[in-house]
């Protein structure tokens, strides 16, 4: 059951490779891969979050604000970018079973059409950890994976040795 700490495993510097299609509507699109990092930050005892990502290569930032929901028990996953200034519709859902891989799904448009959007968090470790983006035309029947991110933990530089 998803609790105000889930994302408890986020907090710090992390580096980001992403894989991301180039048409995130079509299935033969090619893909590009690009680094990044990101920082998160918790507020509210836990119960929030937000993590600002770099994208230094491709000139972008955009950071999520994550909110925890104590009734419905779930979180809300909110992104947003400096190019677009806006926050994108969020996405709802929560971490299950072992807390280890958590779904997230909502409702947008993506170049006028509307789309299902679904976020997965998985890989889970105290380094390591896997964030997906899907989009769906049929109400969620079929998924198209567009974009993928995969966090690694930055070293701590408080714990490196001195020389």
């Amino acid at each position: 059951m998803s609790t105000a700490h889930d994302f408890d495993f986020f907090f710090g510097d992390w580096d980001v490779a992403h894989r991301r299609r180039l048409d995130f509507l079509d299935p033969d699109s090619g893909w590009e891969e690009f680094g990044a990092t990101s920082r998160c930050w918790s507020l509210f005892g836990g119960a929030a979050n937000i993590d600002e990502l770099l994208v230094p290569e491709q000139g972008w930032k955009a950071l999520t604000l994550r909110l925890f929901d104590p009734q419905a028990r779930q979180w809300s996953l909110n992104w947003a970018t400096e190019r677009s200034g806006r926050v994108f519709p969020p996405v709802v859902g929560r971490f299950e079973g072992d807390g280890r891989r958590g779904a997230f799904f909502g409702d947008d448009t993506h170049d006028g059409k509307d789309v299902r959007v679904r976020f997965v968090w998985s890989g889970i470790s105290a380094t390591s950890a896997h964030w997906e983006q899907a989009f769906s035309l049929d109400a969620g029947r079929t998924w198209l994976s567009n974009w993928t991110m995969a966090f690694t933990r930055r070293p701590d530089p408080a714990s490196s040795p001195r020389a």
